[in-house]
């Protein structure tokens, strides 16, 4: 049993720049709104910051001095509050994972942020978080609450007279992605539409400061003389945008691996950020496998675990990658190697013949009017909007091939696209619900749309099928609740 401890003084800056980061936005719309130019209130702006700036980090200094910790035997105390007191104590059975990551001020003083999640943990926040302590604390941490369940497991045994525990072998498995997969990943990522958006929403905020009219005005003619020159800036944003979303890939997943010990999951990643998760077998509630438009044709995808764990404040916990960009004819070998209560199906059924019009349907009644309201308030170039039908009737055919469901044993397979191409596999044991619904359109071709449900971190996750046969979807319900096809709980539209 160790005495009480502290964070290590770093926590005192990490727990203020947690607060300033909240803070941030009421600062840009003070500093953007606060007050005219030269007026009374510009002047005290600044000394309003600086004021802010400082009482956050006093307060910081004061909530890492009222935080600690304690180890013993079967438990993790923790002491904390500023205003309030508040004392946790935290059983090692309880505990679900230990995260471990490191920030850049983490990595400067050689230290690690420990994320403690137990089977009770919040939907908004993790159970208990060490923002600042050394490797070896951590470490110790890890074993002791490792030690623990397995002095807990071999006890189970002895009880029941099983032989078991002499059984037990560490068994490792390891996956870790080359740093041509890497390059590959962020290429093919399709994160520089999103870099070139934000950029441009970020500085339209400050035309009022920045003289975007004297800065052009030499080029004005220029640019307005010709739509070449407009191109090609454009396009060299794009490549910017490109380079810069590709590059923030391979630094946040740079050194990725995955490790099996027993029965969890150990995935580490990151250069800036290094991050350690470790995801209990049992917590996992279903695989999606998923393929952007950029990777299907060159037969890669990108498998994630959705898992129980995690929170509204850390989402990518309960959405882990466990694969970030693999073939996918190697998808089977490594579900079996590192999570074989899992299947990759060697067949789907796919939608009916009939479901394609209304596939086309849901496209067209979207896309038609607005061709009609082009083609009469935007002529000529109105037009070119005609162009979007035959468009949206590809993707519509690209929707309905897509789509299908594969049943085997105690797992169900559902393959649906959004933009990406899904294949979610969930055990029956982990579904929450199934949902089968159909509109008017559907009830006269016999078809339906259904869902499955599952628990995740952040709520409800789901996987489903559009347009199938009705006949197939009572199957999945009889599957999941044998001789129980309740007419009743279908929802009409």
């Amino acid at each position: 049993m160790s005495s009480p401890k502290r964070l290590h003084k770093v926590a005192i800056v990490t727990n203020a720049l947690k607060t300033l980061k909240e803070a941030i936005i009421p600062f840009i719309v003070l500093f953007v709104f606060g007050g005219d130019k030269g007026s009374k209130w510009e002047s005290m702006e600044l000394y309003i910051i600086l004021g802010a700036c400082l009482l956050i980090l006093i307060y910081g200094l004061i909530s890492w001095w009222r935080f600690t910790y304690e180890l013993t035997d079967s438990e993790l105390r923790i002491e904390q509050g500023v205003f309030i007191r508040n004392k946790r104590y935290i059983r090692f059975e309880r505990i679900q994972s230990v995260d471990f990551s490191e920030g850049i001020i983490q990595q400067l003083f050689g230290l690690v942020k420990v994320k403690i999640e137990t089977a009770g943990t919040s939907g908004m926040q993790a159970e208990a978080v060490l923002t600042a302590i050394t490797k070896q604390e951590a470490s110790m941490i890890e074993t002791a609450i490792r030690d623990s369940k397995k002095s807990d497991k071999e006890s189970l045994f002895e009880e029941e007279g099983s032989e078991q525990t002499e059984e037990v072998v560490t068994t490792l498995s390891k996956f870790q992605l080359s740093i041509k997969e890497l390059i590959l990943m962020g290429i093919t990522s399709g994160g520089a539409g999103v870099v070139f958006s934000g950029a441009m929403a970020f500085f339209s905020q400050f035309e009022e400061f920045i003289p975007y009219e004297m800065v052009f005005k030499g080029f004005e003619e220029f640019i307005a003389s010709g739509v070449i020159v407009v191109t090609i800036l454009v396009l060299i944003g794009l490549i910017i945008a490109y380079i810069v979303a590709t590059a923030g890939i391979v630094l946040k997943y740079a050194f990725f691996t995955v490790v099996k010990k027993e029965d969890e999951l150990v995935i580490t990643r990151g250069l800036l950020e290094r991050r350690q998760i470790t995801i209990p077998l049992k917590k996992i509630q279903a695989i999606r496998i998923v393929e952007n438009l950029v990777r299907q044709p060159l037969g890669y995808a990108t498998v994630y675990l959705e898992n129980a764990a995690g929170s509204v404040m850390d989402q990518e916990a309960s959405k882990v990658m466990l694969f970030p960009l693999v073939k996918k004819e190697r998808i089977h070998n490594l579900l079996q190697e590192f999570v074989p209560t899992y299947q990759y199906p060697n067949a789907i059924k796919v939608v009916p013949k009939r479901s394609f019009t209304n596939y086309l349907f849901q496209q067209w009644v979207l896309w038609i009017p607005v061709c009609v309201a082009a083609l009469i308030f935007l002529r000529p170039w109105g037009y070119v909007s005609i162009l979007l039908l035959p468009i949206s009737g590809v993707w519509a055919y690209m929707n309905y091939r897509t789509a299908g469901w594969f049943v085997e044993h105690q797992q169900l397979s559902l393959r649906y696209r959004t933009v990406s191409k899904h294949t979610f596999l969930v055990l029956k044991n982990r579904i929450q619900s199934l949902e089968k619904k159909r509109s008017w359109f559907q009830k006269r071709k016999q078809l339906s749309t259904l869902s499955a449900f599952i628990k995740l971190g952040i709520g409800p996750g789901t996987g489903k099928v559009v347009h199938m046969d009705e006949k197939d979807a009572d199957i999945i319900k009889t599957w999941f609740l044998p001789g129980r096809i309740d007419q009743g709980n279908e929802m009409d539209f």
